[in-house]
């Protein structure tokens, strides 16, 4: 029987795909004139193969990922002028993010019911406990823990213990939670490899190209149809 809802944060419960956009290509236009590199195309190029493999490495800092471009052109980096820039980034995003417009309504249906938990990476900041999800107080009184992971010694999904230590706080086995999130790596996988079922959030409101994945982890285009899933498949995961 589900006793427990666990949430990921960012394009799962709020939508910071503008703030990211509009982030990422400010700070490519800043490196790019700093570097003084002729190829605009070549330096996009490299830019998205460090962002994917500090991804697929599961180091969120941007500050590590800039001085890697840098040291791969040859050119060392301004640290302070990084962490300025790290901060403008967040601050940006932090801006432009809002919660999904059924959010609230859900949880606050979701909690009357279940446990609610919340599972959300490091944004990566060399200063900790910056994290966006502190600007809606809104939102965290429903959970009953907040687990940030990658700082104070929690490493980051797509790494059990997260999950792990989720399911202590409550008490409960993996097979007694659901997993919502919008990350393949981080957030499915992470939650299958421990047991938990997932249910992959592909909102509908938020531009992107989504993995193209076979699998049959149930697939949901909105918050709003998380109450109608639970309730029909409830009886089936008892049986």
């Amino acid at each position: 029987m589900i006793k427990a809802i666990l949430f990921d944060f960012g394009q799962t419960l709020v939508d910071s795909a503008d703030g990211f956009r509009k982030a990422e290509k400010e700070t490519q236009r800043l490196i790019f004139e700093d570097l003084g590199v002729e190829s605009w195309p070549d330096f996009l190029s490299d830019y998205r193969k460090f962002r994917q493999d500090f991804h697929a490495r599961s180091n969120f800092s941007r500050k590590d990922f800039w001085q890697a471009i840098y040291a791969h052109y040859d050119q060392k980096s301004d640290d302070e002028m990084l962490l300025r820039m790290e901060l403008e980034y967040w601050e940006l995003i932090k801006t432009l993010t809002k919660p999904f417009p059924e959010t609230q309504m859900v949880l606050a249906q979701l909690a009357s019911e279940y446990r609610l938990g919340l599972i959300t990476n490091t944004q990566g900041q060399h200063t900790p406990d910056q994290h966006r999800l502190s600007l809606f107080p809104e939102i965290e009184k429903f959970f009953e823990f907040i687990i940030v992971a990658g700082e104070n010694g929690i490493p980051p999904k797509p790494a059990s213990k997260p999950f792990i230590i989720g399911l202590e706080k409550l008490g409960i086995s993996p097979s007694e939670a659901i997993y919502v999130g919008d990350d393949w790596r981080n957030d499915i996988c992470g939650a299958k490899e421990v047991g938990i079922q997932p249910l992959w959030l592909q909102h509908y409101s938020v531009t992107r190209k989504w993995p193209t994945i076979e699998t049959q982890v149930p697939v949901l285009v909105s918050l709003e149809q998380l109450p109608k899933w639970l309730s029909s498949n409830q009886v089936s995961m008892m049986d």
